[in-house]
This record gives structure tokens, C-alpha cells and sequence, in this order.
């Protein structure tokens, strides 16, 4: 028996750790295509002084933490040089490649990302330098006619900003204004409304899994993911799809989400750098169990083929080859990205490893999401979440989305 240690490097969540945690214990001993048994279980890390050349216990880390609290952060660069442990995410292009540079990198690989112009802080860096470098090399600019260049309403947004901190509408001078003497230190970007889009799509990706979501960010958490399907036509779907996995393949993030806005026939990509995308129960719902079931799924596979680590190879040479091409039409080129993203997630050989070492996993989802043991996860999920008054409210939402996922998924269809 070869035995497996994920470890989940974790902040506030419960909800979907126990979930993942419950149904990898559920999937029991795997035979690799050798004749091999392998057993793959999971730990919660815990956060303590570590010696450099200490050798970890786990195979692979789901990281949910490293992003704001630096101390696993270093841990998890040390496992990954030192020890070849898998990460989901690689904690090497978060750090360094932010929203500024994933604009940057599609840019030149010639998707359609809105307009945006990246402004000097408000407010210096607390430099003793600053003032002297500032006098001498700093131009001054016109604030204003950057963003009437680009076309009012613009978004001003952090450069390397998540969670909608920072993120401003603006729609005239006086607002502009307003939202730049708030930003203070951060670095702003300044970037173009996509006005009258019809579909704003957010895409969650799990290893060779993606999901595409149509998505109302004006709603409450609760209600952003609208429960619809085939809002997207084929093609634009398809688009939409390829974008994502060609972010995620070109720069190691296994565990991720994308926001695309979709006018016309046009998909224009505004935000795809997510070290921890929302996958609670309370936000996903209707979706959740398919998360959970990507994620166990991905892991697995990872573990039991012995899929190499390359967090810190990225081998974008190849795609901007493709992106530099003059002879090729965008959609010629998106079919040369697709190739590539799908071979670096070896997409069907996942596939093939899922149809016949976890054709198990899909019944197994399904019989717990209709249990009552997930039903008091849920619960408890709710009274953790909400106010006492709206509890009751809430759990008949939630449990309504959820038979609304066990009533058309009663055939037990592959979850994606």
C-alpha cells in the first residue's frame, strides 16, 4: 500500500474542509494502472518555526493562507524548491505575478482586456528616498485626461487587489478625483467599462476542471451565482473556457477563478489572479458539490500519478511564440493555446484516470449531499454565518439550491 498525505493550509474556512476531508476518506484504496493500492488521506497544517532543510510529511498542499500571512508563505516556497511538493496555488507567480502582470501576459498573447493604465500612488511610499528620486525623475501627469482618453464610466481598481477592496466606479472628474485621494498608497489602475455587457462570467477552475458561472456582482454573496444553464452560446462558452485554462496553465495556478465580460460575441477578461477563490457552501451552493468533487478528484490524480511539480518552470516562451504571430487570427490562436493548456493539465489523461480509478467519486458526492450529515454542515454553516432572524430564511435557500443539484443530478452524470 503507498500511502498519500495532502496537507490543507487553512484560514477561517470549515465548511468546504470538511467537506473535501469527508469525502477523500470516502474514496477508499485506489489501484493505479501497475496493480499498485493507494491510499490517499489529508491533515490540517498547522503553523510553527521550520528548519530549512526539515523534510515534509505531505505530497501536495492546498494553500488557502499563504497569500496575506507570509510565514507559510516562505514554508510553502521551502517545500516547493527543497522537496518537489505539489501546490495548489504556486505561491511564486501569486507573489510576482498579480493582476498588472496577468493583464501584461494576455495582453501580448492578444486577448481582449479593456483598457487600462496603470497611475502613480496618491500618496508616497514611506521612503526617505522618495522625495529626492521624486523631484528628479518623477513626470508630472494629468489625471484627468488619462481617464477621459480612456472613457467615462472607468473602474480605478488596485493593481494587485482582490476581494473587491479598493474597487471604484467612476463615472465623471469630480468622482475620479475622489477615488484617487482615497487610494493613498496603493498602486491604481485605471481601466475601461465594458458598458452594456450581456454576461458576467466567473469561472472557477480546479486542475483539469473548469466551471463557467454567469455571475451578478451587484447581488449579495448569496445570490451572485445565478442557477442557469446554457447562458453562453457554444462558441463563446467554448471561449470563455479557453481563456481560463490558458491563464491558469501559463502561469501554475491549479485552483483559481476568472471574470470575463461578454458583449455581443466578444469575451473581454477583466480579473483572473485569485490565490483563494470563494468556494463555500453559502456562496457556490447549487455549485458546491461539484467544487468539492473537482478538487478531491484533482488531488487524487495529482498524488497517485506522481504528476511532477513545476511552480517554478514556466516555459511561457511558448505561448508568447503563439501570441507574436501575425499569421494567425485570434481564434487560431486560441486554438493553439487551448493545446497547450490542455497538455499541461493533462487533460485527458485526468479524464481517463477519473473514468476508471474514480468512477465511484460522482455517487459518492451525491449520496452525501443528501444526507443529513451534510445537511448539519450546511446548517451549522448557517448559524455560523448569519444573524439569528435570517437563519431560518437562509437554510431554506441553501437547501432549496441543493435539492434543485440532487434533483437533476439523480442519474449521478459526471459532475462537470
Amino acid at each position: 500500500m503507498k500511502n498519500h498525505l495532502i496537507g490543507l493550509l487553512l484560514g477561517t474556512e470549515e465548511d468546504w474542509p470538511r467537506a473535501f476531508e469527508t469525502l477523500l476518506e470516502r474514496v477508499g484504496p485506489i489501484k493505479d494502472g501497475s496493480g499498485a493500492t493507494h491510499r490517499v488521506t489529508s491533515e490540517r497544517i498547522t503553523i510553527e518555526p521550520f528548519d530549512l532543510r526539515d523534510k515534509p510529511r505531505y505530497e501536495l498542499v492546498v494553500d488557502r493562507l499563504a497569500w496575506w500571512y507570509f510565514v507559510p508563505r516562505e514554508w510553502l516556497k521551502k517545500v516547493a524548491l527543497m522537496d518537489d511538493v505539489y501546490l495548489l496555488n504556486s505561491p511564486f507567480t501569486f507573489q510576482a505575478m498579480e493582476k498588472h502582470a496577468a493583464y501584461c501576459a494576455m495582453l501580448r498573447l492578444g486577448l481582449k482586456v479593456p483598457e487600462t493604465v496603470l497611475i502613480p500612488h496618491k500618496n508616497p511610499p514611506d521612503n526617505e528616498r522618495f522625495a529626492y528620486m521624486a523631484a528628479k525623475y518623477n513626470q508630472p501627469f494629468d489625471l484627468g485626461a488619462i481617464a477621459a482618453k480612456i472613457g467615462y464610466p472607468l473602474f480605478m481598481k488596485p493593481y494587485d487587489g482582490g476581494q473587491w477592496v479598493g474597487v471604484n466606479r467612476v463615472r465623471d472628474e469630480a468622482e475620479l478625483k475622489r477615488a484617487y485621494d482615497e487610494s493613498g498608497r496603493r498602486l491604481m489602475h485605471l481601466q475601461e467599462s465594458i458598458e452594456g455587457f450581456d454576461v458576467f462570467a466567473r469561472s472557477l477552475s480546479i486542475g483539469a476542471e473548469t466551471m463557467v458561472m454567469n455571475f451578478r456582482p451587484d447581488r449579495p454573496m448569496h445570490e451572485r451565482y445565478a442557477v442557469t444553464h446554457d447562458f453562453l452560446t457554444p462558441e463563446t462558452g467554448d471561449e470563455v473556457l479557453t481563456i481560463s485554462r490558458l491563464i491558469n496553465a501559463f502561469f501554475r495556478w491549479e485552483f483559481n477563478s476568472c471574470e470575463t465580460l461578454v458583449r455581443g460575441t466578444e469575451a473581454h477578461p477583466i480579473d483572473y489572479a485569485n490565490a483563494s477563490p470563494d468556494v463555500a457552501v453559502t456562496s457556490l451552493h447549487y455549485y458546491f458539490p461539484w467544487a468539492i468533487s473537482a478538487l478531491v478528484k484533482w488531488c487524487v490524480f495529482c498524488v497517485v500519478t506522481g504528476r511532477p511539480p513545476r511552480d517554478v518552470d514556466l516555459d511561457t516562451r511558448r505561448y508568447f511564440e503563439i501570441g507574436d504571430r501575425e499569421d494567425l487570427s485570434y481564434r487560431e490562436k486560441l486554438g493553439e493555446y487551448r493545446k497547450l493548456a490542455d497538455a499541461y493539465f493533462e487533460v485527458d489523461r485526468y479524464q481517463d484516470f477519473c473514468a476508471s480509478r474514480l468512477a465511484h467519486v460522482d455517487e459518492l458526492v451525491f449520496d452525501w449531499i443528501g444526507s443529513a450529515e451534510f445537511d448539519a454542515l450546511l446548517m451549522e454553516t448557517v448559524r455560523s454565518t448569519y444573524p439569528a432572524h435570517e437563519r431560518e430564511r437562509f437554510a431554506a435557500h441553501f437547501r432549496g439550491l441543493l435539492g434543485q443539484w440532487l434533483s437533476e443530478h439523480g442519474g449521478v452524470a459526471p459532475l462537470g
